[in-house]
C-alpha cells in the first residue's frame, strides 16, 4: 500500500514535471513572443547578412531571444538566411517568425517621375532597394550594356519609364537595371513603333522630343499641340530652338542642376553645346530630363496644324499662344518680354 502510494507519487509529479516541460516546449514554439507595439515591423536581411546580425536586428522586437534562437536551430534558419524584407505582425510565435523570415520575401514600391538626371533616379531608387546610388548608377553607365542595347550615356536616361514598379528590396542594380529596360521594350508597343516610325523617329528620339515638350509645358491637354510645333520644324528643317534645351546645356556646363534659370538671355544662345538647339539642328544627342507617358505619347499622337511658334501667354498661365508666321509670334514675343520686365525676372 505504502509502495503504491510512492508509485502514484511519482506519477504526478511525473506529469507535472512533463506538463511543465510541454508548456515550455508549447511557449518556445507557439507562444506569442513579439514585444512592439505596432501592428507589423519589417526586418530587412542583406545580402552578405549572417546570422548574428539577423539575430541582432530581431532583439528590438523580440520578447525572448533564447526561445527564438532554438526555434531557428531547429528549423535550420541560420543555414538558409535568404536576403530581402519580411514582415512580422504583433501577437506573431517564434515558429511564425522563423518561417516568415525564410520564404516571405515581400516586394516594395519604386516609384520615380521626370528625374533630370541620373545621379538623381540612383539616389532616389537607393532609397528603396538594398542597391546603393553608385552601384546603381554603375549599371546604369555600364559600357557592355549600352553597346548591347545601342545605347549611349546621353539617351540612356529615356529606358526609365515614369511609373510605380514592384521589385524585391533585396535586388541588386544590375536586375533593377535589367527590369527597367525590359519595362521599356514592354512599353513600346507595336502600336507605338509604328506611330514612332511614322515620325521617322526611333524610340530613342521620341524620348528626346517629349522631354523638350514637358519640359516646355506642365499641361497635359496642351502637350500635343506643342509637340505639333516641334514635329513641323523637324519636317522644315528648321532649328528646334527650344529654350529648355538651352537651360539644360547650361545646367550641364556648370554641373549644378539644381540652377534655376526662369529666363534665357540671347548670350545663352551662343554656348557650345550639341544640346543647344539655337545653334544646332534636329534633336540633341539625348533627353533633357525623363518625359512621363503623357508627354511620351503626346508626340505620337501629336496635334496636326500649321502652328511653327509658340510663347508663353500671359493672360492663361501655363498655356501658350500659337503662331503659323514669324510676324505674329513677333508680336507675341514682344507681349511677354515687356510683361517679364515688369515682373522684374532678369535672370
Amino acid at each position: 500500500m505504502y509502495i503504491r502510494r510512492i508509485l502514484l507519487a511519482i506519477s504526478i509529479i511525473g506529469l507535472f514535471v512533463l506538463a511543465f516541460f510541454s508548456y515550455q516546449i508549447y511557449q518556445a514554439i507557439l507562444g506569442p513572443n513579439t514585444s512592439f507595439e505596432e501592428d507589423e515591423v519589417y526586418i530587412y536581411i542583406g545580402s552578405n547578412d549572417t546570422y548574428e546580425d539577423v539575430f541582432q536586428g530581431l532583439k528590438p522586437y523580440l520578447d525572448n531571444m533564447r526561445d527564438f534562437h532554438q526555434v531557428a536551430q531547429k528549423k535550420s534558419f541560420p543555414q538558409n538566411l535568404k536576403p530581402g524584407k519580411y514582415r512580422i505582425t504583433k501577437g506573431m510565435n517564434n515558429n511564425e517568425v522563423v518561417n516568415s523570415l525564410r520564404v516571405n520575401n515581400i516586394p516594395v514600391q519604386v516609384k520615380f517621375n521626370n528625374q533630370h538626371h541620373l545621379p538623381l533616379l540612383a539616389g532616389k531608387v537607393a532609397n528603396h532597394i538594398e542597391a546603393d546610388s553608385l552601384s546603381l548608377l554603375d549599371s546604369f553607365y555600364d559600357e557592355e550594356f549600352l553597346q548591347a542595347n545601342e545605347l549611349t550615356k546621353n539617351n540612356v536616361i529615356g529606358i526609365f519609364i515614369p511609373n510605380t514598379y514592384q521589385v524585391f528590396w533585396n535586388t541588386s542594380a544590375e536586375k533593377f537595371r535589367n527590369r527597367m529596360w525590359k519595362e521599356y521594350q514592354d512599353f513600346w508597343t507595336p502600336q507605338r513603333r509604328a506611330k514612332a516610325n511614322k515620325l521617322n523617329l526611333t524610340p530613342e528620339e521620341v524620348i528626346t522630343l517629349a522631354s523638350i515638350v514637358q519640359s516646355e509645358t506642365a499641361m497635359v491637354d496642351e502637350r500635343p499641340r506643342v509637340a505639333g510645333v516641334y514635329v513641323n520644324r523637324l519636317k522644315a528643317k528648321m532649328k528646334l530652338q527650344a529654350d529648355p534645351t538651352l537651360i539644360f546645356a547650361l545646367k550641364e556646363s556648370t554641373q549644378n542642376y539644381d540652377t534655376i534659370v526662369r529666363r534665357v538671355l540671347n548670350k545663352d544662345k551662343l554656348i557650345e553645346s550639341q544640346y543647344n538647339t539655337y545653334k544646332y539642328a534636329g534633336l540633341p544627342p539625348g533627353p533633357i530630363a525623363m518625359p512621363d507617358i503623357s508627354s511620351i505619347d503626346a508626340v505620337l499622337n501629336f496635334e496636326n496644324h500649321d502652328y511653327y511658334y509658340f510663347v508663353a501667354d500671359v493672360k492663361k498661365p501655363g498655356y501658350h499662344k500659337f503662331a503659323k508666321n514669324l510676324r505674329q509670334h513677333n508680336q507675341y514675343a514682344n507681349d511677354y518680354r515687356q510683361w517679364i520686365n515688369q515682373q522684374q525676372v532678369y535672370r
